[in-house]
C-alpha cells in the first residue's frame, strides 16, 4: 500500500484537501489531530510533556493546547523538544493504523512534513499552497489568533517555496470547485500507479 503525504503551511487549507480524498474512498491520517489524541490518552508523553512544560500542560486531566502553544511557538528549542517526544509516536501510530486500511494508497497529512523528514516514509507527496493573505483571514476566523500569533506560527514553518520544490503534485486551493477538480485529477493518477 503506498503512502502519499499531504502538507503545506498553516491555512493553505490541507484538512479541505484531505476531506476531498476522503470523499473519494481514500483513507486518511490526520497526524495534528493523532498527536492531540495520543497527548491526552498517553500516560508516558504527558509525563514527558508536564516535565517539559509544567503542571499547566494538562488542565483537568486534557492537553492545555493554549500553553504549549504559547510556550513552543517562541522558543524553537522547546518545540524541537516537543517535536521529539510526539513525532515518534504519532510515527508507529501510524504504521498499526495503515496496517489495519483496505486501499490502494492512503494519505498522512502532517503540516511539517518536510521539516521532520516524513516525506522519506512517502511514496509521493502533496503540497498544498493559498495566497498568504488568504492563508491569514482563514487563521483569524478559524482560531480567533492574532496576527503576531499567526505569523509566528509561521516562523515555524518552511517558506511555501521550499515545499512546493520538494513536492511530486501541488494544489493550488483558492477557489473550492478547481481544488476538488485538482484532488480528482491526482487521485486519478495515484490510481494508476498504486
Amino acid at each position: 500500500m503506498k503512502v502519499i503525504g499531504l502538507t503545506g503551511g498553516i491555512g493553505s487549507g490541507k484538512t479541505t484537501v484531505a476531506n476531498f480524498f476522503k470523499e473519494l474512498g481514500v483513507p486518511i491520517y490526520i497526524a495534528d489531530i493523532e498527536a492531540k489524541r495520543l497527548m491526552n490518552e498517553s500516560s508516558e508523553i504527558r509525563e514527558q510533556l508536564l516535565s517539559l512544560f509544567g503542571i499547566k500542560a494538562y488542565v483537568e486531566g486534557q492537553l492545555n493546547r493554549k500553553h504549549i502553544s504559547s510556550e513552543v511557538f517562541y522558543d524553537k528549542e522547546k518545540l524541537e523538544a516537543l517535536n521529539r517526544v510526539v513525532h515518534p509516536a504519532v510515527r508507529a501510530d501510524f504504521e498499526s493504523w495503515k496496517n489495519e486500511q483496505q486501499a490502494p494508497y492512503v494519505l498522512y497529512e502532517a503540516a511539517i512534513l518536510f521539516e521532520q523528514g516524513g516525506d522519506k516514509n512517502c511514496d509521493k507527496t502533496i503540497v498544498v499552497t493559498a495566497d498568504r493573505g488568504k492563508r491569514i483571514a482563514r487563521l483569524q476566523k478559524r482560531d480567533q489568533a492574532s496576527l503576531e500569533e499567526i505569523e509566528a506560527r509561521m516562523a515555524n514553518q518552511w517558506p511555501e517555496e521550499k515545499k512546493i520544490a520538494l513536492a511530486d503534485f501541488v494544489i493550488q486551493n483558492e477557489e473550492l470547485d478547481d481544488t476538488f477538480k485538482k484532488v480528482k485529477e491526482i487521485h486519478e493518477i495515484l490510481l494508476q500507479t498504486a
